[in-house]
């Protein structure tokens, strides 16, 4: 069947294809997927080519982009220096190594691409074994032979249209984001900060706010974010670490798969595209995917959460920060740029829904025992704050007060059962001398 619609010989229309993927249909796209998908059958093999993620990403970015100007380049460069000062006044984590950088959209999918794809990779393998698989278990017993071979073609051709599908979601993802560090999670290399001039331009259209104030509140978030994963090294890799552990536990739901195979109109595919983009296809979290994902919910709120308050503390200068911070809010709360896509690409939303309890508790603790001492407790993973401080977070100022006033730290029962141990250690050894 597939040789037959890859060589026009199926009465099933490419585009109809092209619209149950979720691709574009148009001549050149479906010209594009047919192109790709005749290579893949031909090509075989068990592995992914990404390279196909990139070309589609930057086709897609490239559409409507415009560089930036030497005006532009000028003012957003003047606004993060400005940014830099600020910063330096409210925290206390060093400053990035690498100059900050103003990116078009292209440039912007060449450089987070990478990460696309490594958070992406799980999900596709999971989405190929249980093709195979179906393809495997339901063939009839004469027809086992066939098996090895098609189930390598289906491999083959089913990463093709995930790489297609993961260029066409980051290429549109770079038409949304502001900056590097937009959707939470470090998209790009350790210390680099970036802003992308024309979206930054397309965020402050209809804000009754000076283009240079939106430049500098943005440059001074994008800051704040680079600095702190700069700052806590162990950062990115725990983010990036939690949520490829979340994604190598999903799967595909067999029996909702077998029932669209058994039902598919050709001339219908809205059926299997919704499928495709609405989750149905991926059971229920398991045990494990919800603590997975809590733990991934809290560290994000924590970190969107701290670049919050800094960065209306080091914007307090500017008269229309409140309302910028509020338009920034509104975009987070609608979904953003990071949902729409990380629930595409490995089921998972990341819409913070606990930010707001987040950035209370950094308050909280900045009220209570200053910036430095704030800062400090993302020197370890073990030092951060956890959901319980989220839900509680008199306790943990509570806490951090105690400390700064001098008093010994109260240990809970995993810590106070090594001290015992290490004190009842210590007090035997004289005795075994």
């Amino acid at each position: 069947m597939l040789r037959d619609i890859l060589s026009g010989k199926s009465s099933i229309d490419p585009s109809q294809l092209a619209g149950a993927a979720g691709l574009p249909n148009d001549p050149a796209s479906i010209a594009a997927l047919m192109s790709q998908l005749q290579g893949a059958l031909r090509g075989g093999g068990d592995d992914i080519n990404w390279d196909i993620a990139l070309s589609q990403g930057q086709e897609r970015a490239a559409a409507g982009a415009l560089s930036p100007t030497p005006k532009e380049r000028a003012e957003l460069d003047q606004a993060f220096h400005i940014a830099a000062l600020w910063l330096d006044e409210v925290i206390s984590v060093a400053e990035l190594t690498a100059s900050p950088r103003l990116m078009t959209r292209r440039e912007w999918v060449t450089a987070t691409m990478p990460l696309w794809t490594q958070l992406a990779e799980p999900v596709a393998t999971s989405i190929s074994d249980s093709l195979t698989r179906v393809l495997t278990e339901q063939a009839p017993e004469e027809l086992q032979g066939m098996m090895a071979g098609a189930s390598q073609v289906m491999r083959s051709i089913g990463g093709t249209l995930f790489a297609m599908q993961l260029g066409q979601v980051v290429g549109q993802l770079a038409s949304e984001v502001v900056s590097g560090g937009d959707v939470g999670i470090p998209l790009l290399s350790d210390q680099q900060a970036a802003l992308l001039p024309q979206n930054v331009a397309e965020f402050g259209e209809g804000l009754d706010v000076p283009a240079d104030q939106v430049q500098i509140y943005l440059a001074v978030r994008e800051l704040a974010h680079a600095r702190l994963f700069r700052h806590s090294r162990w950062l990115r890799l725990h983010l990036i670490s939690s949520i490829t552990e979340f994604a190598r536990g999903i799967h595909i739901d067999s029996s909702r798969l077998e029932e669209l195979a058994e039902g598919f109109d050709p001339a219908n595919p809205e059926e299997l595209r919704e499928a495709m983009v609405n989750g149905s296809l991926i059971p229920p979290k398991t045990d494990a995917q919800l603590a997975a994902l809590d733990r991934l919910e809290t560290m994000l709120a924590l970190v969107e959460g701290w670049v919050d308050v800094v960065t209306m503390e080091a914007t307090g200068r500017l008269p229309k920060a409140d309302a910028i911070a509020e338009t920034v809010k509104r975009r987070r709360a609608s979904g953003g740029p990071a949902e729409s896509a990380f629930s595409t690409l490995v089921g998972l939303e990341l819409r913070p829904r606990r930010l707001r309890e987040a950035a209370a508790m950094w308050q909280a603790v900045t009220d209570a025992v200053g910036n430095e001492a704030r800062d400090q407790l993302w020197a370890h993973p073990d030092l951060l704050p956890t959901s319980a401080d989220l839900d509680a977070p008199q306790g943990l100022v509570a806490r951090l007060t105690s400390s700064a006033q001098g008093a010994e730290p109260v240990l809970d029962e995993v810590d106070q059962a090594l001290e015992d141990l290490l004190r009842d250690d210590n007090t035997e050894r004289p005795h075994e001398q």
